[in-house]
């Protein structure tokens, strides 16, 4: 492990590329990927003093092949901890006390609309159930219902599903995980019951993306899309639809390396590399008033 004084780029590379090769879902691709920053590496392109600087010239390789933007060197400006995953879950924690456990507003519009805004991340389940359930339980009675993850950047897949379980009615497969490690498949479904109550399959329901918004919020949104029970508003999504783990490789750097792929039972793909896209595209900033308006008019009718 490199010190907090001089950044020593050769061990972070070295346990990058080893990183890569035994646990990135695709391992062609991984290959190809040691190759290049041991290539790289040799040619001098990573002698730079910071390591933030690092950071984003390793990510720009890493991202070169195929474009898998959960494939990062995330720099942390505060010492990170070594275990695996460790520095990612301090960070999500400081997030989650700091936005009402990621349910940061829950409103009435006119007309018997309300807006439930899920940022900045969906947490882990462990800790979001109870804000989660909370907020969609007091949207229930509404009319229409608005999710707004504009600002939502990813989180816990677990989470999706318990967020799609207010939203419909029976338990419903959403979507299949297929593991590189022991090449196993996991299906996530809705769940059966629900703390609670929910706000159902049937009434009208928008959800609200942009171009932060990423991974996990991503699948919630794309789920809803292709069951035919939401209509997404506003701005083609970021397109990370890859799992990832991280693990420290400097006091200040994290490699995060996607370990699965995601499959959708309705359209048999993901949203990898090109978003979600709306079906009613505009501007992130006119998206809520664009689904109020939405949903006043399907009200009406």
């Amino acid at each position: 492990m490199t010190t907090l004084t001089k950044l020593e780029p050769a061990p972070v590379i070295d346990e990058t590329a080893r990183l890569l090769t035994e646990h990135y879902v695709f391992p062609e691709v991984a290959e190809q990927l040691a190759g290049l920053l041991r290539r790289r590496l040799a040619e001098g392109a990573y002698d730079v003093e910071a390591a933030e600087e690092l950071a984003g010239l390793v990510t720009a390789d890493l991202q070169s092949v195929n474009g898998d933007r959960h494939l990062r060197l995330k720099h942390h400006v505060d010492p990170v901890p070594t275990k695996e995953g460790a520095a990612t879950l301090e960070s999500m924690r400081r997030d989650f006390d700091a936005s009402l456990g990621g349910a940061p507003r829950v409103q009435l519009l006119d007309g018997g609309v309300a807006v439930v805004e899920l940022a900045p991340m969906l947490f882990p389940l462990e800790w979001a159930a109870e804000p989660l359930s909370a907020a969609l339980t007091l949207a229930s009675r509404a009319q229409a219902l608005i999710v707004d993850l504009r600002a939502n950047r990813g989180g816990d897949p677990d989470a999706v599903a318990f967020v799609c379980s207010y939203l419909l009615d029976e338990r419903t497969h959403l979507n299949t995980m297929y593991w590189r490690r022991g090449e196993r498949s996991e299906q996530s479904w809705s769940l059966p019951h629900v703390p609670g109550a929910r706000f159902g399959g049937s009434k009208p329901l928008y959800v609200l993306s942009s171009t932060s918004t990423f991974s996990a919020a991503e699948e919630l949104a794309y789920d809803l899309q292709q069951l035919g029970r939401a209509v997404v508003v506003g701005e083609p999504s970021r397109g990370g639809a890859h799992p990832c783990q991280g693990w420290t490789v400097h006091p200040h750097l994290e490699a995060t390396v996607p370990v699965g792929r995601a499959v959708n039972p309705v359209s048999s793909t993901n949203w990898e590399g090109k978003g979600v896209q709306p079906d009613v595209p505009c501007a992130a900033t006119d998206a809520l008033d664009r689904a109020h308006a939405l949903a006043l008019a399907r009200l009406a009718g």
